[in-house]
């Protein structure tokens, strides 16, 4: 990937013209390239993310708890959400892999694509400040932070209150399987609600967090 690609690409993708193109080159190089890969710059995004979401919440629900909070917060920085993102602006065909990573299908894993995204932003702070990477998110994250409004219900709680409500055992989690090679896991865990109504159901991801909670979604459509 030269320096002609990244500055073309990241002027699309992030708005952004890189003064040091090497540095956005590094941020889309996962380990499996080689040493000079973007753990580093993803290690400072998250927390350069994280920042930037909380602020925004912080003045747009001046009302609300910090429970509340915390719940949209969680929504708005998930693996899951940095991952879609990555999609939506081509972080998948930028990525650099080592040959193996490839072909075991890494460039379309959640955590891969996930861990790009919060690099490129680790990458715009370090090259424009605070600023550059608050532009990027909003614009990136802009539909997300307008539907936030509402307290996102996590699965795995509705799930919990359903049991509840029918009078059912609490839902029961567990592991059933672990594939993948190590750079790009996946885990399918299987849930089930005990009692009248109740019922099972299997799901994969990614992270065994990220299985279960598509699994007690799964369920509650059935439940449904």
């Amino acid at each position: 990937m030269d320096d002609v690609t990244i500055t073309h690409w990241a002027e699309t993708a992030l708005g952004h013209t890189p003064k040091d193109p090497a540095l956005f080159r590094r941020a889309l190089t996962h380990s499996s390239h080689g040493a000079d890969n973007y753990e580093r710059l993803e290690f400072l995004g998250d927390r350069v993310l994280g920042l930037i979401v909380s602020t925004w919440l912080y003045r747009h629900f001046a009302d609300a708890p910090e429970g509340q909070l915390s719940m949209r917060f969680n929504a708005l920085v998930s693996r899951e959400t940095c991952a879609e993102v990555g999609t939506e602006i081509g972080v998948p065909e930028m990525m650099r892999l080592g040959k193996q990573a490839r072909d075991d299908g890494a460039h379309a894993s959640s955590n891969v694509i996930g861990d790009g995204v919060e690099a490129l932003i680790g990458a715009l702070y370090l090259e424009g400040g605070l600023a550059a990477a608050q532009a990027f998110v909003e614009r990136a994250w802009k539909d997300r932070l307008r539907t936030v409004a509402a307290v996102p219900r996590h699965p795995k709680s509705a799930l919990q209150e359903w049991a509840a409500a029918h009078r059912c055992k609490p839902p029961v989690y567990a592991l059933a399987d672990r594939s993948g090679p190590h750079h790009a896991p996946r885990f399918t865990v299987t849930v089930e609600v005990a009692g009248r109504g109740g019922g099972s159901a299997s799901a994969e991801g990614a992270s065994k967090q990220e299985a279960e909670t598509e699994a007690a979604a799964t369920l509650l459509r059935q439940l449904a």
